[in-house]
């Protein structure tokens, strides 16, 4: 970091950092700002009524045109700005060789895929050289290309006390509805492609909208459930190790007395750096909270990075 303040920062900031592979190795998208005149990484400063990943996807697309899918977390910096502290906030993002970047007359003038050594010289910022050590450390290792696991609690449902029907059908509250499109959104950032749920109507409506939105089907598993997790929860257990060995990213709803187990699964996969991230109390996550864990392709169970990712709720 090239500030180490804990300060709550004045500006929040994300971009990504765009790769690929080229026909002499690793390739990464750089823009020229007009405005500054420097060189730098697609980026730029939070919306009002967005989480942060979603503020890394918009700005890419406005800067250069593409619409990303996020990747790996890289290094949040951090530095003084007239205003107070700013925190920018990178991800890894693979670009498909058919998806060609333009520039943005606005804000950006000229853009080029380089290598990793001519980027660290043009780069104008230093502080903006250590989301790139981090992404070349990471392709060195054969860790860059990852899936996604995403363990979503559903969003805040009905009040136990006002519902006296079968407690599968308690459905969100209205506050979990917009917490649901919250999730819709948040979730498109990864653009997973395997949805599994508990089939309770609260989990549910918490991921049909993704689902709907991008033609993929929910895979409903009674384990997930509440009551069948209380009697027998070493399927639920065993159903989130499967997900280890997987192919595909893929977001799990459940509800919050699932969570223990779920994460212990996770706890047994995650390198001792690493679970320091992961929810240690009760609730674990909050209502329409999620767990991001990003999974090495070429070392399949590796687990390179978690977050616990908050859906802005408008």
């Amino acid at each position: 970091m090239s500030d180490s303040s804990t300060a709550k920062p004045a500006v929040i900031a994300a971009g990504a950092l765009c790769w690929r592979e080229g026909p002499k190795g690793l390739e990464l998208l750089i823009i020229h700002r007009p405005k500054y005149d420097d060189w730098s990484w697609p980026k730029g400063k939070q919306d009002d009524g967005e989480s942060i990943p979603e503020t890394a996807v918009r700005e890419v697309r406005e800067e250069v045109g593409l619409k990303i899918t996020l990747g790996v977390p890289l290094t949040t910096t951090s530095y003084r700005v007239s205003s107070g502290l700013k925190n920018v906030y990178y991800w890894a993002s693979e670009i498909p060789s058919n998806k060609k970047p333009q520039v943005d007359d606005r804000e950006v003038d000229r853009l080029d895929w380089v290598s990793p050594t001519k980027a660290r010289k043009l780069l104008t910022n230093s502080s903006d050289r250590y989301p790139l050590d981090r992404l070349v450390e990471l392709h060195e290792a054969g860790d860059l290309r990852t899936r996604q696991l995403i363990i979503v609690r559903h969003a805040k449902a009905k009040p136990r006390s006002s519902w006296s029907r079968a407690e599968s059908d308690r459905p969100l509250a209205a506050t979990g509805k917009r917490q649901a499109h919250a999730v819709w959104r948040l979730l498109d950032a990864w653009k997973p492609t395997r949805i599994i749920s508990s089939p309770w109507s609260r989990c549910m409506q918490t991921v049909a909208g993704y689902a709907k939105a991008n033609g993929l089907a929910i895979k409903e598993k009674n384990r997930l459930t509440e009551a069948e997790h209380k009697r027998k929860p070493a399927k639920a257990a065993k159903l989130m190790e499967s997900l280890f060995d997987a192919n595909h990213s893929t977001v799990l709803c459940t509800h919050r007395p699932v969570l223990p187990t779920i994460l212990k699964v996770i706890d047994r996969h995650l390198p001792k750096e690493l679970r320091q991230y992961l929810p240690a109390e009760d609730p674990y996550l909050t209502p329409g909270q999620m767990l991001v864990l990003d999974l090495s392709i070429k070392h399949r169970d590796r687990v390179i990075a978690v977050e616990k990712i908050e859906p802005f709720d408008d």
